[in-house]
């Protein structure tokens, strides 16, 4: 069956076929670098990953864009409050630039601890004013833009359909003025320039046709994919949290200036989130990728709770969750790693595999074909050559792990032993009990064909 994925804008899953022959244009929203990137922003990279990882498993080309926003983008999606570059300046004491590249450093560590692939382009807003302010100007002489004492406007009330994508009932956002809009027109217009304060220098400013200023959030995107892909690819990517306000912008100015919605499908990847809800960086209630790191979780074992999910599924995090991908990676490395090489893929579970990813990306079925790999009945040598051929997609670098060694005190050992014993008399209550002591002394137990795998856990709870 062919690749289908699910597009936001049709709501609707449909066949995917490339607009160019020679490559897949993808374009995918990334941070704004103003601290650390969390766990639930991260899975949005590991679904855009497996994406590209699927296309290229379909034998496409990708030309793979990801921008850096470090300017342009307020505190409010109402163009209200400052700048959260200059506000993470105000935090840190650091300048608005120094800020943008200890985060943006930061965020490049985590991406490479995920093994996400490197995309053709990285892009940062700032390199990009001058094509940003054309962009703006180009509007401005189709008519689809107004002045205010803070900025240049972008017009929604000129497009019949603004909103389409987030389905927005925009008469009634408007009747029931829900946002605050100052001197906006309506509610839903937004900022394609903001003017600098009269009172005040930015860090980050610089001079336009209509006065001193910095960049609106939406206007690098459309002027940033187009210059890298054109302005009609094939899939733009994003958060869920995207679709309402940035993505429903980003068409907007690219339909006034070229008469198309940007990208042939529309992917939106869904929240993470934790016990107590969900995370939000400006609340500062998030978790890192270090800190999972600094508990002994590895940063693998998170890609590969990522995969357990649908990525238009919610997914909920916490400490058993975490420690449940922990030990299931750990499993699968240590079975992998006992197998021999020199193998062939086995076609038949290669097209298994294949069927689940091509329809929307469905890794948690996936995934349930590869564990039926793994307990199956084929030479170790197929097995493990299927593996390697999954990993392609699950980028899970299986073949690059080597086994640790574990000094085991000897009270562990001695439990261990009991257990092992308890087992080979089929005792299974006296090992579970057994299972429970060892980890509440801080191990945890693997039951293999090989006898039991022990690895310190780290109790610390998230």
């Amino acid at each position: 069956m062919p690749l289908a994925l699910y597009d936001t804008w049709s709501r609707t899953t449909r066949a995917f076929t490339p607009i160019n022959p020679d490559y897949v244009g993808l374009y995918c929203c990334g941070p704004t670098v103003y601290d650390h990137a969390h766990i639930g922003n991260l899975r949005t990279y590991v679904f855009e990953d497996v994406l590209r990882r699927v296309l290229a498993f379909n034998g496409y080309a990708v030309r793979h864009v990801v921008n850096i926003t470090d300017v342009g983008h307020l505190v409010s999606d109402a163009d209200e409050g400052e700048d959260k570059m200059e506000k993470g300046s105000r935090r840190s004491g650091e300048s608005a630039w120094a800020i943008a590249e200890r985060y943006a450093a930061a965020f490049m560590n985590d991406w490479r601890a995920l093994n996400l692939l490197e995309p053709a382009v990285w892009c940062r807003a700032t390199d990009h004013i001058a094509e940003q302010i054309a962009f703006i100007a180009e509007l401005e002489r189709n008519g689809y833009t107004y002045r205010t004492s803070d900025g240049v406007y972008f017009d929604t009330s000129k497009q019949d359909d603004y909103g389409f994508l987030a389905r927005l009932y925009v008469a009634g956002l408007q009747a029931g003025k829900r946002v605050a809009i100052g001197e906006k027109l309506r509610a839903t217009d937004f900022a394609l320039w903001k003017f600098s304060p009269s009172d005040a220098t930015r860090q980050m400013e610089w001079d336009s046709p209509w006065g001193r200023g910095f960049p609106g959030w939406h206007i690098e995107c459309s002027a940033m994919s187009e210059k890298y892909l054109g302005p009609w690819f094939d899939i733009h990517c994003g958060g869920e949290d995207h679709i309402a306000v940035h993505h429903s912008n980003e068409i907007a100015q690219t339909q006034a200036r070229h008469g198309t919605r940007l990208a042939n499908f529309w992917m939106h990847g869904h929240f993470l989130m934790l016990d107590a809800g969900k995370m939000s960086k400006s609340a500062g209630d998030f978790v890192r990728l270090q800190t999972l790191i600094d508990r002994g979780i590895d940063p693998l074992a998170y890609r590969y709770l990522c995969l357990t999910a649908h990525y238009r599924s919610t997914l909920r995090f916490n400490a058993d969750a975490a420690d449940a991908a922990h030990a299931a990676l750990d499993r699968l490395r240590r079975i992998y790693a006992q197998w021999p090489e020199a193998g062939t893929p086995d076609a038949h579970f290669v097209a298994r595999f294949k069927a689940e990813v091509d329809q929307d990306l469905n890794l948690p079925r996936a995934l349930a074909v590869l564990w039926e790999l793994v307990k199956c009945d084929l030479p170790a040598a197929t097995r493990r050559a299927t593996v390697d051929c999954f990993d392609a997609v699950l980028g899970l670098r299986l073949a690059d792990w080597k086994a640790g060694t574990y000094a085991i005190p000897a009270d562990i050992a001695l439990l261990a032993g009991q257990r092992d014993k308890a087992r080979a008399g089929k005792e299974w209550g006296e090992a579970d009990r057994l299972r429970e002591v060892l980890k509440a002394a801080g191990w945890h137990v693997e039951d293999s064909a090989s006898g039991q795998l022990l690895r310190p856990l780290d109790k610390t709870r998230l």
